[in-house]
């Protein structure tokens, strides 16, 4: 019998996410509800978050990504691809100045 979880999702990250990853190593709080966040898409996908997330598609630069809100002012932009393999790509994270402002 096959034991794979059909559900869950290969998680990558680009050297940039990784770079903002980084900069919540000291902050505890935030580092574990961000390894939450992870593990729920994880585990399912942008279907497997919570409402209260917020989570939606980006335009602009960003335009196909997908964003949620891990904190009113912390988010995380990922790329959900690849729906047979199914696949996701952390993208960024970090406050709405940082990933939007010009």
């Amino acid at each position: 019998m096959d034991n794979i979880n059909r559900n869950v999702y290969e998680i990558t990250y680009t050297g940039q996410f990784k770079k903002d990853y980084k900069k919540y190593r000291s902050n505890k709080n935030k580092i574990l509800k961000i390894e939450d966040t992870i593990g729920l898409l994880e585990e399912g996908g942008v279907d497997n978050l919570p409402k209260s997330m917020k989570a939606h598609f980006l335009t602009g630069n960003y335009k196909g990504h997908l964003e949620c809100h891990i904190e009113p002012d912390l988010l995380i932009i990922w790329l959900q691809y690849d729906k047979e393999r199914k696949r996701i790509l952390l993208v960024r994270l970090g406050s709405h100045s940082e990933l939007f402002s010009k």
